[in-house]
């Protein structure tokens, strides 16, 4: 005989109520906020989530702030691109023009290369 239901998984506490796609969306959030997480210090998979936006690893014992269902986000990572160039001190406009120099430089050596 046939299946006729899908597993639930951890929004079969919900039951028949509330929807399809706001218990699927729940569904991801919590596989989100329960999964374990690299750790930016150690590198090894043992990051939890301790509350909200508070982020916990467990080999190192490095705490961190975070996503509320995730420890790094796109912002986050946007957020570490602007200060790792403001450290490096090239703005975008700077790392443009490098970008533009290299390839003229490749381009140079390239015809250097076929004039020998």
């Amino acid at each position: 005989m046939a299946k006729r239901t899908q597993k639930a998984g951890a929004t079969a506490k919900f039951g028949a109520r509330y929807g399809v796609s706001v218990r699927r969306n729940a569904g991801s959030a919590m596989a989100k906020k329960s999964r374990k997480y690299t750790c930016p210090v150690c590198q090894y998979k043992k990051v939890t989530r301790k509350s909200v936006g508070i982020w916990h690893c467990n080999k190192c014992d490095y705490t961190f702030a975070g996503g509320a269902w995730e420890p790094f986000t796109r912002a986050s990572d946007a957020n570490s691109r602007i200060l790792r160039r403001s450290v490096e001190g090239a703005t975008t406009a700077d790392m443009a023009f490098i970008a533009q120099q290299a390839a003229m430089d490749y381009e140079r050596s390239l015809v250097e290369s076929e004039e020998e």
